[in-house]
């Protein structure tokens, strides 16, 4: 039976696809992708820190030029910031009425069974949780720089440390980022099985790349704000 919105219209081919449970696990998948390229090059920019302020001021500022003179001053990081941000409403928003569709979904009388939901979708739900706020923190924290009263625009090395060094700062990083690596284990072998990439052959290989992968990006990212907070970065 054809799929018919409330104006009597057929909906386009793409909305019907982010209607469908298939389609917004699929947009789960691809925009967790781009999330986890984009935090490669991250915590790789990050580590630039143990080669003192002028390698990690010097890449800030060669972001910022990046793509001239086609693109304005700036203009790159800008593009880059919306992009990655319609990937995370997207995967926020894809999860969430994944979420709402199988709660309701489910009958009353199997109530017993989804209090008995699986460590990996408890993990996925509060960890998105938690991360969701943590982006916000850090935007405040590094980018506006409104939460850290020791930051100066145009000094990221010094903006770091002086938000590391605080037990705040780098707990709450070093608690958000152990979250990002739980999330990124279990979301990377359900991204594998969405977009079709597993089968009996590779799922051992699948598994183990999560694994490591989640391991490598964990300590990388936690890797500055321990430096940071034993002394070993000042």
């Amino acid at each position: 039976m054809a799929l018919v919105t409330r104006t009597g219209r057929h909906p386009s081919a793409l909305a019907a696809l982010w209607r469908s449970t298939v389609g917004k696990k699929a947009v789960m998948a691809v925009s967790g992708l781009l999330m986890l390229l984009y935090l490669v090059a991250h915590m790789l920019a990050n580590l630039k820190v143990f080669l003192g302020p002028d390698e990690l001021d010097g890449y800030a500022h060669w972001l910022r030029t990046l793509g001239e003179p086609f693109l304005r001053y700036g203009w790159f990081l800008w593009i880059a910031r919306t992009v990655l941000l319609a990937a995370v409403l997207a995967h926020a928003t894809a999860a969430y009425q994944l979420s709402r569709r199988d709660l309701a979904a489910r009958p009353q009388k199997y109530r017993h069974r989804r209090q008995r939901a699986s460590y990996a979708t408890r993990t996925m739900r509060w960890g998105g949780v938690i991360l969701g706020l943590f982006i916000v923190w850090h935007i405040l924290d590094l980018t506006t720089l409104t939460v850290n009263p020791a930051a100066q625009e145009g000094h990221p090395y010094q903006n770091v440390v002086a938000s590391f060094s605080t037990w705040y700062g780098g707990g709450i990083y070093i608690v958000a980022m152990l979250a990002l690596g739980l999330h990124i284990r279990h979301g990377f072998w359900s991204a594998a099985q969405t977009l079709g990439a597993n089968n009996p052959r590779r799922d051992r290989a699948l598994k183990a790349t999560a694994n490591v992968l989640a391991l490598l990006l964990t300590a990388g990212f936690l890797a500055v704000p321990v430096a940071v907070l034993t002394g070993v970065v000042s």
